[in-house]
């Protein structure tokens, strides 16, 4: 698309939190590409200098950010807009409608943020989901533990990465989890609650990208390690799935199932599923691509090299992705949780886990001496780790070796009790006493 008016280089602007870990790999892709990336960070002015290369937006003020960037747009083309987070998905639809490039809907990339939204029309749709209600976070908590049945899944409408979702096997638990998680929304503005049916079996996460509607799976991955509460941390993600063909394309149909149902048509999908002896159940799909540093594990083998980032701009763009297939070498990720409330001091290991056959690289993306929440409150980990290797039982192995070889070493919180979960990769210093 040649510039408008006299404007400079076309560029596609990437919608982020200041911090994101995504920035840096897709300003690679674009890179590759030939296209210059136009930052638009939900900052406060004091934080990110401006600058033709930065816009300092506000996501909680969507009609603002918007005018910024039409502003934005009359000067400079722009040929495409990507979220690089949740947080971005309904202000890149919104920019995507108003500039007629590649988008969602708003009203889907809406629904696709918001979970009992997105139960109501995937029921509507036929798609096998659990049972849900929603209640008022404010509401009387006595009368909805009396309403459901267990066990069941509460969890916040508007929040991701497993941050608030709890697992409750009786009203006495559901009373609990219930506090929690309203104490986690009085700072967000959100009230309401999702409880939904806990679906036992084994977990999947599908990566795919949408073009007018078709999916295209670039990944299936397999979680090893058994999710079952009473939080959902996520740890192993191993691709290719060692599941049948058969499974996996109704896993992918699932997902493609749920994408419609929301309205879903453009742009990167990440889908979580659950599959057990009725089938799959669709859990989530969000209207982006998998997050954290996930998305190193994927690489495509024609051409060679290209990451999901390129991937993600090439559909934005309108370039071909048919031929971009995922390499044969299997590939994984642990992301390593916070095991309790505390201060980090450090870790040891480091090396011994980047020397495991098959580990690609360790990456502790935790601060030092900077306080670490856990789930369910916590949206973070202590790192990742990457493996590659000839299968995937190599690549899990590989993961599990690395883990154990590390050590993290944490000041607990004087004022919370400390599991150290799992105990082989964890060291706890005792808090010191008064």
């Amino acid at each position: 698309m040649p510039p408008a008016n006299g404007a400079s280089q076309p560029r596609l602007l990437v919608l982020a939190t200041a911090h994101s870990y995504r920035l840096e790999a897709f300003q690679s892709a674009a890179d590759r590409l030939g296209v210059a990336v136009v930052r638009g960070l939900d900052a406060p002015p004091a934080h990110v200098s401006a600058g033709d290369g930065i816009l300092r937006l506000d996501f909680r003020d969507p009609a603002r950010s918007l005018r910024q960037v039409r502003a934005y747009a009359r000067r400079h083309t722009l040929q495409a807009v990507i979220p690089a987070d949740d947080s971005a998905v309904v202000l890149a639809a919104q920019i995507g409608a108003a500039l007629g490039l590649r988008h969602n809907s708003p009203l889907a990339a809406e629904a696709a943020r918001d979970k009992g939204r997105m139960r109501a029309l995937l029921a509507a749709a036929g798609v096998r989901v659990p049972w849900f209600k929603l209640f008022p976070a404010s509401g009387p908590v006595e009368a909805a533990a009396a309403q459901v049945l267990y066990p069941c899944v509460l969890k916040p409408t508007c929040l991701s990465a497993s941050q608030g979702v709890i697992r409750a096997n009786n009203p006495a638990e559901f009373l609990a989890a219930f506090g929690r998680i309203r104490g986690l929304l009085a700072s967000l503005g959100a009230d309401e609650i999702l409880v939904e049916g806990y679906i036992p079996g084994r977990e999947f996460a599908l990566e795919g990208v949408l073009r007018a509607g078709q999916l295209k799976v670039l990944a299936l991955f397999d979680k090893p390690d058994p999710l079952e509460g009473p939080y959902f941390e996520e740890t192993i993600y191993v691709t290719p799935s060692r599941e049948t063909v058969a499974t996996q394309t109704a896993i992918a149909g699932c997902v493609a199932e749920a994408a419609k149902a929301l309205g879903l048509s453009e742009g990167a999908v990440h889908g979580e599923v659950r599959l057990n002896a009725a089938g799959p159940w669709l859990i989530e799909v969000a209207g982006r691509s998998i997050g954290g540093l996930c998305g190193q594990t994927l690489r495509f083998a024609q051409p060679a090299d290209v990451t999901l980032e390129e991937i993600i701009l090439r559909q934005a763009l309108g370039l071909d992705i048919d031929g971009l297939d995922r390499e044969r070498q299997a590939g994984g990720v642990m992301m390593l949780p916070i095991p309790a409330a505390g201060t980090l001091l450090g870790w040891d290991g480091l090396e011994a886990a980047q020397a495991v056959l098959g580990i690609e690289s360790v990456q502790i993306t935790a601060r030092v001496n900077y306080p670490l929440r856990p789930l369910p409150e916590g949206d973070s980990y202590l790192g990742f780790i990457f493996a590659r290797a000839a299968t995937p039982a190599h690549v899990e192995a590989a993961l599990r070796a690395a883990s154990q070889a590390l050590q993290f070493k944490i000041e607990p919180s004087l004022t919370m009790t400390v599991a150290c979960q799992p105990a082989s990769i964890i060291v706890c210093r005792p808090a010191q006493p008064e």
